[in-house]
């Protein structure tokens, strides 16, 4: 007489589960890759065309000036992740294997944020010794040995996961990837600078704790003038994506598919 095993959700199977999804969309592959081009791009260019104007700018802030623009990219990636699953129907089948939910949160987020973080930081590592292909021999030649470089372009790659897993917690928030995207550049991108312009020292000191300026306080080798130290604006910007992570946990236990 054969015993039949019950089928058991774990963490490792839910882990796999969503590492399989997102590697099969093709929106995956074509962001990551949109992403990573556009750094190599902006640093290919930075360093060819240095003329020593902007000799007081960071080495790794210039030649990774193209992340600003990635940033964007990975966004709307890790709000796919998660919002993309309501606008196809996808999420009850996820939720029906794992009627616990949290774990399926969890498992987007871990999956997401280490492929985040390890494409973004060889991508940074690559940008930066093909830029000092041009750039060495002048005064932004510097190798990766040199103190706080790797730790910079470590500090860049970890500040543009933690920004978007702020984004796929609005995602997994809002349900809707139009609505998440306008929240994550209007609350996460552009409302910091609208607060900065304001004349109160106040507030200039909170806004450095938003999202973007910590993790702009990751991405250089020297510190930023007017900035939080990079301990500081790590924990900060692990604390805003924990939170809205966090809110987006507690709403998905609470609401129906």
């Amino acid at each position: 007489m054969t015993t039949t095993v019950p089928y058991r959700v774990t963490t490792p199977r839910v882990l796999r589960s969503e590492w399989h999804k997102f590697w099969t969309l093709r929106s995956t592959w074509i962001t990551l890759a949109v992403a990573s081009a556009l750094v190599l791009a902006v640093g290919i260019t930075m360093g060819s065309t240095y003329d020593g104007d902007d000799s007081e700018i960071d080495t790794v802030v210039f030649v990774l000036l193209g992340t600003q623009l990635s940033q964007l990219c990975v966004a709307v990636l890790g709000i796919l992740v998660t919002a993309s699953e309501y606008s196809t129907g996808m999420i009850r089948a996820s939720l029906t294997a794992v009627p616990r939910r949290l774990p399926v949160l969890w498992s987007k987020a871990c999956v997401f944020a280490a492929v985040a973080f390890t494409l973004g930081l060889l991508t940074n590592v690559v940008t930066f010794l093909v830029a000092q292909i041009w750039l060495s021999g002048g005064d932004k030649a510097t190798s990766l040995t040199d103190p706080g470089v790797l730790g910079a372009l470590a500090g860049n790659a970890a500040g543009i996961t933690l920004m978007s897993l702020i984004a796929l917690g609005l995602g997994a928030l809002l349900r809707s990837v139009p609505a998440a995207i306008g929240a994550f550049v209007g609350a996460v991108l552009i409302l910091p600078e609208i607060l900065g312009m304001l004349p109160y020292d106040a507030v200039d000191s909170a806004v450095n704790h938003f999202p973007t300026r910590s993790a702009e306080s990751l991405g250089s080798a020297t510190h930023l003038a007017g900035a939080v130290s990079p301990a500081m604006g790590f924990l900060s910007l692990s604390l805003w994506a924990a939170a809205v992570l966090t809110a987006a946990a507690l709403l998905l236990r609470r609401r129906d598919v």
